[in-house]
C-alpha cells in the first residue's frame, strides 16, 4: 500500500510539473504574440511630432537599424503627420565625434529638413531615456500627442514606457527592419521578451534600456 501511495504521490507531482510547464509555454506565447501584433499596427495619424529612438550609429553614420528608424520618420514628416521631428539619443561610447540624434539631424537636414523643424537631445543612453528627454522637449515646446518611430519588436515595449511617463503616443513602426534573419529576430525577440517580464516587476529599473 505505500507503494501505492509512493507511486501515486510521484505521478501526481509530475503531472503539476508538467501542467506548470504548458501554462509557462502558453503564457510566453500569448506574450510573443502580443509584442508582434502591435509591432504590426500602424496608427500614425496627425499629431505634434515624431519621435524617432535612437540606435547604434557609426561615427557620422547611423547604423542600418537607426536608418530605417530615421528614413520612416522622413516619410512620416514629409507626408504631413506632423510638422517637428525629436530625434533621440546620447553618444555611443567614449570617442564618440556625433551623439545618435546629431547623427540623425545631419542626415534629416541632407534629405531637406529645414533646421526648425528637427529638436534633439544628447543625453540619452536607453529607451528610457531616449523618452524621458523627448518629455522634456515635448514640455519646453508645449507638444501633446507624438507618433513614436522604433522597430515592430521593440514598440510594445516603447509604447508601455510611454504610457508609464505619460506621453501620449501612437505608434508607427518601420515597414522593414534589419534585424532579418532568424537568428538575430529571435534574439531581438527574446531580448524584448525578458524586458516584458523584468518590467512586470520594475524595483531599480530606473536605468532600463
Amino acid at each position: 500500500m505505500g507503494r501505492g501511495m509512493s507511486r501515486r504521490t510521484g505521478v501526481g507531482v509530475f503531472g503539476w510539473l508538467w501542467r506548470l510547464c504548458i501554462v509557462l509555454a502558453v503564457w510566453l506565447l500569448g506574450v510573443t504574440a502580443w509584442i508582434v501584433w502591435i509591432g504590426e499596427r500602424d496608427q500614425a495619424q496627425r499629431a505634434d511630432a515624431i519621435i524617432v529612438l535612437g540606435a547604434a550609429a557609426y561615427d557620422a553614420k547611423p547604423s542600418p537599424v537607426f536608418e530605417e528608424r530615421i528614413r520612416h520618420g522622413l516619410d512620416l514628416y514629409q507626408q504631413g503627420y506632423a510638422p517637428l521631428l525629436i530625434f533621440t539619443g546620447g553618444y555611443g561610447g567614449t570617442g564618440a565625434r556625433f551623439s545618435e540624434s546629431q547623427v540623425a539631424r545631419r542626415y534629416a537636414l541632407k534629405q531637406g529638413v529645414p533646421d526648425d523643424a528637427i529638436l534633439i537631445e544628447t543625453a540619452s543612453r536607453t529607451t528610457r531615456q531616449n523618452l524621458i528627454e523627448a518629455r522634456r522637449l515635448m514640455e519646453q515646446r508645449k507638444l501633446h500627442r507624438v507618433i513614436i518611430v522604433s522597430d515592430p519588436l521593440h514598440m510594445a515595449r516603447a509604447l508601455r514606457l510611454c504610457r508609464e511617463l505619460g506621453i501620449d503616443a501612437l505608434a508607427s513602426s518601420t515597414p522593414s527592419t534589419r534585424f532579418r534573419s532568424f537568428h538575430t529576430s529571435w534574439r531581438f525577440l527574446a531580448q524584448e521578451i525578458y524586458f516584458f517580464h523584468r518590467d512586470l516587476f520594475p524595483v531599480g529599473s530606473t536605468g532600463s534600456p
